[in-house]
This record gives C-alpha cells, structure tokens and sequence, in this order.
C-alpha cells in the first residue's frame, strides 16, 4: 500500500492543524493506521494509532486530549487533528500502515512525511 501525508504547515503555539493520509494500492479497512513524528536530533515516535474499523484508537500521553486520530474507510484516509498545538510538537509527521493492532512501532508500510512546524 501506498500512503501520501498532507497538512503540514507552519502555525502558531495553540492553533490547529489537520494532517490526513491516502492510502492507495491495498484494502484500507484492512489496516491499522498509525502516525509517528520525528523532532530534529531525536528518534522517530509514536504518536497515535487507530483500528481497522476506526472504533479503538490509542495516543501517546503526549498528545492525549489534544490530538484526535480518526479514519475515514470509504475515501481511504487517515487523518489527525491536532489542537493546541506546543512547540515541542515540531517535528516531520508520519502516516503508517499495519495489519496488527497494538504496535507502537516497525509497521510495514510508511508515507514521506509531512513537516509540522509550531512558532510564533
């Protein structure tokens, strides 16, 4: 499967962004999507994750209660929205695809990345 993020852009400390994710060349609803960040100097991370159905989703406690994963089978997407945004949420952001549940990592397929960059 194929996966192209989007979204990204520069916003101020406390604004929102919505990333979303295509999939394409697979059966979608046979994937759990996550998405992943990497900050400049630091290790890729586990973000968020979301299960076939889009019914059980799981975040980092980082973002708990500020970003919202959610997927959307019939178009084959993926998204996250992120509120209050901080700048320690700068980073390259990630969409991932897996047929497991439950990983917070090494998932078999991955997007390019798009940049989210919080400044004011």
């Amino acid at each position: 499967v194929q996966l192209q993020a989007s979204g990204g852009g520069l916003v101020q400390p406390g604004g929102s962004l919505r990333l979303s994710c295509a999939a394409s060349g697979g059966t979608f609803s046979s994937y759990v999507m996550g998405w992943f960040r990497q900050a400049p100097g630091k290790e890729r991370e586990f973000v968020a994750h979301i299960n076939w159905s889009g019914g059980t989703t799981y975040y980092a406690d980082s973002v708990k209660g500020r970003f919202t994963i959610s997927r959307d089978n019939a178009k084959n997407t993926v998204y996250l929205q992120m509120n209050s945004l901080k700048p320690e949420d700068t980073a390259v952001y990630y969409c991932a695809a897996d047929m497991a549940w439950g990983k917070s990592g090494g998932y078999d397929y991955w997007g390019q990345g798009t940049l989210v960059t919080v400044s004011s």
